[in-house]
């Protein structure tokens, strides 16, 4: 292994905006999740929610508060913030399961669209503190659910996941007593239009009014709540949290065949992914050999929107536990190429305002006077009379995915999609629950055509944390009639924007992608994950050729006039790549500080040096108010990734 280099650095000579800003963000978010803490929760760490649950859904809703403190101590928040964040886990599970929604703390059984979410903030726990011996723990238990047959939720002979609403208490019966009848008063669902197409006298919502048609839909439901659906993809998460706690060679193998299960139902197919799998293992089976139609499927409630993010996910976690045998196989990720080519072949161009998208709410927030523009809009949905619902292709798909395997014609896909949307290189203030949206000016700043990126989007992060912390003001709250989405509403934790900057990241998959990251540091002082106090980070550069050897161009800065610190820089999350080499930046001939005499300090002239290097990390010594300017030279590191010991003994 190569001597790790001494990284030179120059003084600030003036201090970038960007670091001041990125750390003014650090300390808010402390002030803002405290008063959260203070406001909404209760000794033991439960929501102060007094209303019960009538049906199965709900376990997300509790968790989803806190999805994103884990990633925030990861960056470099508080100690305080990671012991509060697993009290809340704790609270909360033991809240879910005095209301009778989790067998041995984990969900009794539910769709994967809302399992994923809520998993979140487990992920986010253990990969901030792998040491936690309670976790991992339930990592491996949890896991154990579907890569153990005898727990039911999976079928080895068939390689299916047995039911759309699966967990804790095996594979569960049907949809849940909320929808055994499904009549046209549920106003809340009419959006989505109707949950099954092709029922004899039922084409359109206000057949519903008629009870016997109501209770048919009802009754179709539930008779076809059986064997696998595409969502189930995101269970491929839970196993592989497992396996990055010890590299075993059974839950890669599950991961493995069971994505490879999905991928040779697709090629049988045409290409494009089906949404469901029958008990007796064939596509169609309960839909009258159609390949849509299944539960949070193509067809209904939300299309490409759940079915592509499940199936994203799934691919990569695939492609992750394949680089463990010394040649990353990214094949699976074609299953997600495939639908994103087919809906944009089927794109039309029309304004959001003159469509009656079913998720176009979130997007005239996100777009803003733009929403009144022609724009590509893509099917999200097909149904019996063919593609439909047709809005903004969402960006987290293509940009994850060009994220994932830095190809250029994933590039050039995510451009296209980029290119249909107007003002996608705009930094508006929006934030919804899963505090994304902004990565086409995210991605301008890595192409270098928004270079004011950081300091726009950190300015915006904290005006959002704001108003977030006025919301908690300007709405009391009384646990016994509070809605469940209140907290994630008011959750003031920032993350989506120190996230891309800090470790060159998009957002993390929301319906259950684990926390990868480009980009991961350790506090050399401290022992513990993320930047030490008083530094800012900033990823301005991301790149990786076809041999996989890859660039990432990276900025430390030291706010500090008095204080050294010292930082190790990983380039990635769990050791899937290492440094091959290092380009390092830095001054000669300059005067620092200079004499009293002296008006200012001298630059000198810039310079740059390769240096060699075979190492998993690198030590980054930043004396008081100095930079360090770095490009990082990777490739993959061969070996089997895992959750990263930062530090051994006592936890919080």
């Amino acid at each position: 292994m190569t001597a790790t280099p001494r990284i030179p650095t120059t003084p600030l000579h003036e201090v970038p905006a960007w670091a001041v800003l990125e750390r003014r963000l650090f300390d808010a978010t402390e002030d803002a999740w405290r008063l959260f803490s203070a406001r909404y929760t209760g000794p033991d760490g439960r929501i102060l929610h007094a209303g019960g649950f009538e049906h199965r859904d709900g376990v997300d809703d509790l968790y989803e508060p806190f999805f994103n403190w884990p990633a925030f101590y990861a960056l470099g928040g508080s100690d305080e913030i990671l012991a509060a964040a697993k009290h809340h886990f704790e609270g909360v599970t033991a809240q879910l399961t005095e209301g009778g929604m989790l067998t041995g703390e984990y969900e009794n059984g539910y769709d994967w669209f809302h399992q994923g979410e809520s998993l979140l903030f487990f992920y986010g726990l253990c990969a901030a503190d792998p040491g936690d011996e309670r976790f991992a723990e339930r990592a491996r238990r949890f896991a154990a659910l579907y890569t153990d047959p005898a727990h039911g939720n999976y079928d080895p002979a068939r390689n299916i996941v047995t039911a759309p609403h699966n967990g804790a208490r095996g594979p569960l019966e049907g949809l849940g007593t909320e929808w055994l009848t499904y009549p046209a008063s549920l106003d809340y669902m009419e959006p989505y239009g109707l949950p099954l197409h092709g029922l004899p006298g039922i084409a359109r919502w206000s057949d519903l009014e008629d009870p016997a048609k109501a209770q048919l839909m009802g009754d179709e439901l539930q008779r076809r709540a059986a064997g696998d659906t595409a969502v189930n993809l995101a269970a491929t998460s839970l196993v592989t949290n497992r396996w990055l706690y010890d590299g075993d060679d059974a839950s890669a193998a599950w991961v493995a065949r069971y994505v490879d299960g999905w991928r040779e139902r697709a090629a049988a197919a045409g290409g494009l992914m089906p949404d469901n799998v029958a008990p007796d293992g064939v596509v169609g089976g309960l839909h009258d050999g159609a390949w849509y139609g299944g539960h949070y499927g193509w067809t209904w409630p939300h299309g490409l929107h759940s079915v592509g993010m499940s199936t994203l996910i799934g691919a990569i976690n695939a492609s992750f536990v394949s680089g463990a045998s010394g040649s990353r196989n990214d094949g699976p990720l074609d299953l997600v190429r495939t639908m994103l080519d087919t809906v944009l072949d089927h794109a039309i161009t029309a304004p959001v305002t003159e469509t009656p998208f079913s998720l176009r709410g979130s997007w005239l927030e996100r777009l803003g006077p733009h929403a009144a523009e022609p724009a590509t809009l893509v099917p999200y949905r097909f149904g019996t009379d063919g593609w439909f619902d047709f809005g903004p292709l969402q960006l987290d798909l293509p940009t994850w995915l060009w994220w994932w395997t830095r190809d250029d014609a994933d590039r050039k896909r995510l451009d296209r999609v980029l290119d249909g949307i107007p003002g996608s290189d705009e930094v508006r203030p929006f934030r919804d629950k899963v505090e994304a949206g902004h990565e086409g000016p995210w991605l301008a700043f890595l192409d270098g055509s928004l270079p004011d990126y950081p300091e726009r989007a950190l300015s915006m992060a904290l005006g959002q944390l704001a108003r977030r912390v006025a919301v908690m003001d300007a709405e009391p709250v009384d646990p016994e009639t509070v809605h469940l989405h209140f907290w994630q509403r008011a959750n003031p934790v920032v993350t989506e924007v120190l996230g891309q900057l800090i470790t060159g990241t998009p957002q993390t998959l929301y319906n259950g992608g684990l926390p990868f990251a480009a980009v991961a540091y350790t506090d050399a002082d401290r022992g513990r994950p993320g930047l030490p106090p008083d530094v800012a980070g900033l990823v301005s550069g991301l790149d990786r050729d076809a041999d996989g050897a890859g660039r990432v161009e990276l900025a430390l800065v030291n706010l500090s006039p008095t204080h050294a610190r010292r930082v190790r820089v990983r380039p990635s999350r769990f050791g899937e790549e290492r440094l091959t080499g290092v380009v390092v930046r830095g001054e000669d001939g300059g005067v620092w500080p200079g004499p009293s005499t002296a008006s200012a300090g001298r630059p000198g002239a810039r310079t740059a040096a390769t240096v060699p290097l075979d190492a998993p990390d690198l030590l980054v010594e930043l004396p008081p108010s100095h930079r360090a300017d770095v490009v990082l030279l990777t490739a993959p590191a061969g070996g089997v990734p895992r959750h990263h010991q930062h530090h051994e003994g006592a936890r919080p």
